[in-house]
């Protein structure tokens, strides 16, 4: 980032390599829709750019690229609520390239179709529970689990104290566990809603 501060080109280019594919499944899960994502991501990476002048190492980069994001989703978040616009249910929308939750459960290739199936079904599941979760539960989750931050970066992105986001790590896994259970102890697809208390 220093390089992109001192007008590199070629280190711009390299930080969007770099972290593209990452920008684009966050900003997919928090939207709802892999284009639309993929708008947001050249806006934050826009941003970026602009601000490179200004920019000052402090937190990590990731921190600091992942607080604009947040910025530039919740004010996509807050356009559509004002236009009143349905967004695409995610569930229908179909592959959307890269999920982080295919972590939770990949299959290898040399496993059995049937279990294969298994683990397909196991990660549409967890991404459809953490869909439901309200729009700050569901940034802080895949900030934790897929982008391994600590609660002080998380606190940082989303503008909260590291506590208020232990409390709010804490309700989404609750939620999730709730969500999941059914699905869990006796294979039933789950009564997926959207969590609406802005968590």
């Amino acid at each position: 980032m220093l390089e992109v501060r001192d007008d590199s080109a070629a280190a711009f280019e390299e930080l969007v390599l770099r972290y593209q594919d990452r920008l684009v499944a966050l900003l997919a899960h928090l939207m709802g829709s892999r284009d639309q994502a993929e708008d947001l991501a050249q806006e934050v990476f826009l941003r970026v750019y602009r601000a490179r002048k200004t920019y000052v190492p402090g937190a990590k980069f990731s921190t600091w690229l992942f607080t604009i994001a947040n910025h530039v989703a919740s004010n996509a978040l807050r356009t559509l609520a004002r236009r009143h616009e349905v967004r695409p249910d995610a569930r229908a929308s179909g592959p959307m390239g890269i999920h982080p939750m295919d972590h939770l459960a990949r299959a290898s290739s040399s496993q059995m179709p049937v279990r294969r199936l298994a683990k397909a079904e196991t990660r549409q599941i967890v991404r459809w529970a953490v869909e439901s979760l309200g729009e700050r539960q569901r940034l802080a989750v895949l900030l934790s689990k897929f982008e391994g931050m600590c609660y002080a970066d998380i606190a940082e992105v989303m503008e909260l104290s590291p506590q208020a986001i232990k409390s709010l790590l804490a309700r989404a896994r609750g939620n999730l566990r709730d969500v999941l259970a059914p699905y869990v102890e006796r294979g039933e697809q789950p009564a997926l809603r959207k969590n609406e208390d802005g968590d």
